[in-house]
């Protein structure tokens, strides 16, 4: 008999993350912490359950502009190379505690180097918090590197992720506000990485429309798409319920190209109005390559579990579709192909047959 689906029985299966911001996931009493440290007075309380709420309360407010102004206050109070590692290591324990057995986790070198460190050493200290981590605690952790899409360092995050692919680093992702900063900006670190056979996703289809998908795919090369929300504006649903597929969406879904969806912090930037609305239950009903991510653990109040919780009490998903979803997202990882087939042959599938034998 299946185990009932609880918050504790989901938290239980294993599961997979490839959409995580390091500086959107501290611990709020770190956050405090780290302030103290090296003086940064600017936090608008020094209670972190207080502090906690106010990140909520800031990040839910239907902007994804004001959504990222909140990572001000995180960016701030990780300029060190002690933070650095302190912050990479809780997140590999937090996430090891809520079930999950691989994470991707991103971040932007370039925001971290306000106080003397450069890119290699920012680089360096958050893959030894990752190890630090994760050792001894059933989680595969890796990283991507960032470039911020208004900023101009693109070719050097990029050839940082090559550099490091070795020891961590399995891509390359732009970010921030997707208005006014198109993909192509940035063409010429895309073409670099794909040239030495790495990986690249990007942060498209969130905040604007599919020429940002469109441009991801066709002019970067993207292998994944963060977000992908407004791949729905492609399809057209009929009133017998059936679904027509425009041009750009049925290549996403001929192509299995992963969709890194964040529902619960899609609904707190605007990128959908309520859960009910997201449009993972259409694209999951339609054999889209989805994916369930956090985003912003923090600035979302969530996890994986209360994803999942929150999707299983919407859509009425089951096991199987948590089982689902899960092997879908190994199977986008960049991890090389037989370390994703050992955790979804010796990791997820015996996880799951678990809770449902």
């Amino acid at each position: 008999m299946a185990v009932p689906l609880t918050a504790d029985s989901i938290r239980s299966a294993p599961k997979v993350l490839l959409h995580d911001h390091l500086d959107g996931g501290l611990r709020a009493a770190t956050v405090v912490a780290l302030a103290d440290a090296v003086g940064y007075d600017s936090l608008p309380t020094r209670d972190p359950e207080e502090l906690a709420g106010w990140f909520l309360g800031a990040a839910h407010s239907g902007s994804l502009e004001r959504y990222l102004e909140t990572f001000g206050h995180t960016v701030a109070v990780m300029q060190t190379r002690e933070a650095l590692v302190r912050v990479a290591q809780e997140a590999a324990e937090d996430l090891a505690a809520d079930g999950v057995v691989y994470a991707e986790i991103r971040f932007a070198p370039e925001l971290h180097v306000e106080r003397g460190l450069d890119l290699d050493g920012v680089v360096q200290a958050v893959l030894e918090g990752f190890d630090r981590g994760a050792a001894g605690r059933g989680i595969t952790v890796r990283c991507l590197l960032t470039a911020m899409r208004h900023a101009a360092r693109s070719q050097e995050i990029a050839e940082l992720a090559v550099r490091y692919r070795d020891a961590g680093v399995v891509g390359f992702d732009i970010a921030g506000a997707e208005k006014g900063f198109p993909p192509t900006r940035h063409l010429d670190a895309f073409d670099y990485v794909r040239q030495q056979n790495a990986h690249v996703t990007i942060h498209a289809g969130e905040a604007f429309g599919l020429p940002s998908i469109w441009e991801a795919l066709q002019f970067c090369g993207a292998d994944r798409l963060g977000h992908g929300v407004r791949i729905v504006d492609d399809i057209t649903v009929r009133s017998d319920g059936t679904a027509e597929l425009g041009r750009l969406a049925a290549w996403v879904r001929d192509m299995r190209i992963p969709l890194e969806m964040c529902p619960t912090s899609n609904v707190h930037t605007g990128a959908a109005t309520s859960l009910a609305d997201h449009p993972i239950g259409l694209l999951r009903d339609l054999r889209f390559r989805v994916t369930v991510n956090t985003d912003n653990r923090l600035m979302s109040g969530c996890s994986m579990t209360s994803e999942m919780a929150a999707l299983v009490d919407t859509f009425g998903w089951g096991w199987e579709d948590l089982r689902w979803l899960t092997i879908n997202a190994m199977k986008s990882a960049f991890l090389h192909f037989d370390r994703r087939l050992a955790l979804i042959d010796e990791v997820i599938k015996p996880g799951y047959d678990a809770l449902t034998a």
